[in-house]
């Protein structure tokens, strides 16, 4: 099963989400919150698998909520729930270290695809979000291209190769099977990218990967 911690500040916003996750024979939700705070001792106490946060919320916002928990618990990965899709919440988002971002008002089997996608090492944007920062991506892609090649040259051929599938949007289990290996090896693949790169998560990863020209926009 996978575990889920759900916090939003609305009662019925919960109740709906809820009741989506609680459709699919393989997500349970472990534990709710009302705001930020209560969430990241939540997830402290309960070790979920994913946490869904929503961004604004009284106390501690999901944004601070998610920095807190990528430093407390790494092991839970974290995606944003909100009705928000300004650019500013994107990124905001991204840098928290959230590995997804779900909008409320997409189609349930949205959020039920990026649950599974983030609980399985893999990172999820709502097909809107998606577009818009394949987007702005685009816009600046010949001036990033050089800067992000010249990064990816410090990696080895194989974590160049892991970072082109985390581009684009495999899962650990997935690149194990692409490169024939177990998936705790991939998983030691992805922590040594991530680090060597700087980065708290797979989607900034997957951003450098896009503009580097080893994965393309689609």
């Amino acid at each position: 099963m996978i575990r889920v911690l759900l916090a939003d500040d609305e009662t019925l916003i919960r109740a709906g989400v809820r009741a989506i996750l609680g459709s699919a024979e393989d997500i349970e939700v472990v534990a709710e919150a009302a705001d930020g705070r209560e969430a990241v001792d939540l997830a402290l106490r309960h070790r979920p698998d994913v946490c869904l946060l929503d961004i604004r919320m009284p106390r501690l916002d999901g944004l601070r909520a998610a920095a807190e928990l990528h430093k407390a618990a790494p092991g839970t990965a974290v995606a944003m729930l909100t009705t928000f899709s300004e650019d500013e919440y994107i990124a905001a988002a991204l840098g928290s270290g959230a590995a997804g971002f779900v909008l409320k008002s997409g189609n349930p089997r949205e959020l039920i695809s990026g649950v599974r996608a983030i609980a399985d090492g893999g990172a999820y944007l709502s097909p809107s979000i998606a577009r818009r920062v394949i987007s702005h991506l685009g816009a600046g892609q010949f001036g990033k291209q050089a800067t992000a090649r010249a990064r990816i040259e410090e990696l080895t051929a194989r974590e160049r190769e892991v970072l082109a599938l985390v581009g684009a949007g495999l899962s650990n289990a997935e690149i194990a099977g692409r490169l024939h290996v177990v998936e705790g090896t991939v998983k030691a693949y992805v922590s040594q990218v991530l680090a060597r790169l700087g980065f708290k998560n797979r989607v900034q990863a997957a951003i450098l990967a896009y503009e580097a020209g080893l994965v393309g926009g689609e």
